[in-house]
């Protein structure tokens, strides 16, 4: 990227890295780590044209969601915790991930774009 004049990068965060959610200690830890690389990356590499950003969904139903998307009473709850009442779906995180990388949007870096059905910044009713 650098010898081609610039690019970007997306990484995948999570919404639960800035919304305290009981029993999610070491993927807040994991996903709270990516953020502060992000910011750091996106620091060093803006002089280079490279923009560095990251995505933070909420719930999302993929393979690895599977076990609480599978339960009923689990979905359930965890819908109740979004202030849109659902979980995301992948093709909702890539459509960001696909704004994040567009060249149209060369003036986007060092951002989190939550992608979590208002969870990090809404109370639910």
């Amino acid at each position: 990227m650098m010898k081609s004049g610039g690019g970007s990068i997306a990484f995948c965060a999570s919404a639960v890295a800035q919304h305290g959610i009981p029993n999610h200690e070491a993927i807040a830890a994991a996903k709270a780590g990516v953020m502060g690389l992000m910011l750091s990356s996106a620091a060093t590499y803006a002089p280079k044209n490279i923009r560095v950003n990251c995505v933070a969904p909420g719930l999302t139903r993929t393979a690895l969601a599977q076990r609480i998307t599978s339960n009923p009473a689990a979905l359930k709850a965890s819908e109740g915790m979004h202030p849109l009442k659902r979980v995301g779906e992948p093709d909702e995180v890539a459509a960001a991930l696909a704004f994040l990388l567009d060249p149209a949007n060369s003036f986007v870096t060092g951002q989190v774009l939550a992608v979590d059905g208002g969870l990090g910044s809404l109370r639910s009713q």
